[in-house]
């Protein structure tokens, strides 16, 4: 696919001091050289297993790309000479690229497809759905890399633990008085999280795009206190997931239409791939998918189960399924820095069950949907740490190479985090060890739909698509409703508003100027409360262990 060169703009100021900043080698760090490969895999094999043993006995999946930077940095300090090409800064982004990637794909992307027909009682179905989730992220990640900075993704938006990565990394390198804000970010983090505070979300909201932020706060809240105040529970009357659904594919139909309309070339925004690309990597990107769909259903024995008209069916609904759920994660990641992966694969699930897919179709559909969405937001906040550490795409060449090394470290760390799967899953599943979310999928696949939940659906699509279609494709308003809507964390709410008060107040005290502050110690209160969480993480998985 060919790329398009970016035109000359003025970059934030942010990225003019980067650009000073940080010096820009010959040629990229390479991902495939000898002690580089080596290192990364010995890092994603560590990731996968702490993302195994978190998933299971916790039902979350840490960030450990922080720790993968950590990690690199204390690396580059031991006085061996093959050792030196970890103090690059760009170095450091490919091994977290390796480690994060990992962590995430072997949890979220594999695990928890394969436990789903385990807990049906069909292990037979267990290597299809296993092999259909490798499929569904190694897609997932070739659209990552063929949309990432796009006006669909761009690289500019906000990736909110992307900065935070990328500016832990530029603190090691350069220290500085950006450093010293940094670590008054991580510690008010750190503070944060051990009183129970979730601070990441104080960060988050000193990123990104007040609007957008503002709604997933909403959201946030009125999951929270609907019980209360409405004496209703939103949740159980599928109102999150209408939402979600009507502005899913308003979301989608606003995506579609932005990269097939022709722009005029004073509204372009920069970026180093072109509408055309996009359109190209969505066409091959859908084939892809109804190829690995079709994989599943011949492997999973429903070719036998069901009718030809209906199999066509299920293999064109499960492709339409991972594109739309791609766009619902990746936006939210996007903007807010939370990725509803989960509960955007139970929606899809819910959806094939009102259309009549069989409890094996059932079953293989939601594993196979949840198997890109984690891959994507993740990798999303890899590549704007890259995108971040380059200079903010000021040069287009020096980027593309950096970007694709790093989707090469990535591959690295998801094959890696394959073979972790396979060798361990039943070590796992044999001591009723399963991802607790698996136990949601197959408690609702067992018990079936009601009718009335398919009204409720319909009824909610309606807000969901009007909140979506009144934010446009720059704010998602309804995606970040909805994504609020999904989630359990009234604290974080409430730290958001609170959040958006000082950021407004600061802003119009200090003026515009002093945004660029503000975004690096919010960088530094996500950094500081993902480490503590990661930390206490372990600590807990260790103790329930015992």
């Amino acid at each position: 696919m060919n790329e398009t060169k970016t035109p000359a703009s003025v970059l934030p100021t942010r990225g003019e001091e980067l650009a000073r900043l940080l010096e820009r080698p010959e040629r990229h760090p390479k991902a495939t050289g000898p002690v580089m490969l080596l290192f990364t895999v010995l890092l994603s094999a560590a990731g996968s297993i702490i993302g195994l043993q978190l998933i299971t006995t916790l039902g979350i999946t840490p960030n450990t790309a922080l720790v993968g930077v950590l990690l690199t940095i204390a690396v580059s300090r031991i006085p061996l000479p093959f050792l030196k090409v970890f103090r690059s800064v760009h170095a450091q982004n490919l091994t977290q690229s390796g480690i994060s990637a990992a962590t995430y794909c072997a949890a979220n992307s594999l695990l928890v497809p394969a436990g789903i027909p385990v807990l049906l009682g069909r292990p037979d179905l267990m290597p299809a759905m296993l092999g259909g989730a490798a499929l569904g992220m190694l897609v997932d990640m070739g659209m990552l890399y063929w949309f990432f900075d796009s006006r669909l993704f761009p690289g500019s938006a906000a990736w909110p633990h992307g900065i935070a990565a990328a500016e832990s990394i530029i603190a090691g390198d350069q220290g500085g008085k950006g450093a010293r804000l940094l670590m008054a970010g991580g510690l008010v983090g750190i503070l944060g999280s051990l009183a129970g505070i979730p601070v990441a979300a104080l960060g988050t909201t000193f990123i990104a795009n007040i609007p957008t932020v503002l709604m997933f706060g909403l959201g946030l809240l009125a999951r929270a206190y609907s019980p209360a105040v409405l004496h209703l529970d939103l949740n159980k009357l599928y109102v999150p997931h209408g939402m979600m659904v009507g502005a899913g594919l308003v979301a989608l139909g606003q995506a579609l239409a932005m990269i097939f309309r022709k722009q005029h070339a004073a509204g372009r925004d920069p970026a180093t791939r072109s509408d055309r690309v996009v359109r190209n990597a969505l066409g091959i990107g859908f084939i892809l998918y109804l190829a690995a769909a079709g994989v599943v259903a011949m492997a999973g024995g429903l070719v036998a189960q069901m009718p030809v008209g209906r199999l066509i069916g299920w293999v064109f609904f499960a492709a339409v399924s991972c594109i739309a759920a791609e766009f619902i994660v990746g936006f939210s990641a996007m903007h807010a820095g939370w990725f509803p992966s989960f509960a955007t694969a139970l929606i899809f699930l819910v959806l094939g069950m009102v259309l009549g897919f069989p409890p094996a179709a059932a079953a293989l559909l939601v594993g196979f949907v949840a198997s890109g969405g984690p891959a994507f937001a993740d990798g999303g906040y890899d590549l704007k740490a890259g995108w971040y550490l380059r200079g903010w795409g000021k040069d287009p060449e020096f980027d593309l190479d950096g970007r694709q090394q790093q989707i090469i470290s990535a591959l690295v760390g998801m094959l890696t985090a394959l073979a972790i799967v396979l060798v361990f899953h039943d070590q796992y599943f044999s001591r009723g060890l399963i991802p607790p979310i698996d136990r949601v999928f197959a408690a609702t696949i067992r018990s079936g739909i009601d009718p009335s939940v398919a009204r409720n659906l319909l009824a909610w699509t309606i807000p969901g698509a009007i909140l979506q279609f009144g934010g446009g494709t720059k704010r998602q308003l309804g995606i970040l409703f909805a994504t609020g809507l999904l989630l359990t964390n009234a604290a974080a709410g409430w730290v958001i508003l609170a959040g958006l008060a000082v950021r407004l107040g600061l802003q119009q005290k200090y003026g515009t100027a002093f945004a660029t502050r503000l975004s690096v110690f919010g960088a530094g209160c996500i950094a500081g409360n993902a480490l503590a969480d990661f930390g206490g993480s372990i600590f807990t998985a260790r103790f329930r262990g015992k």
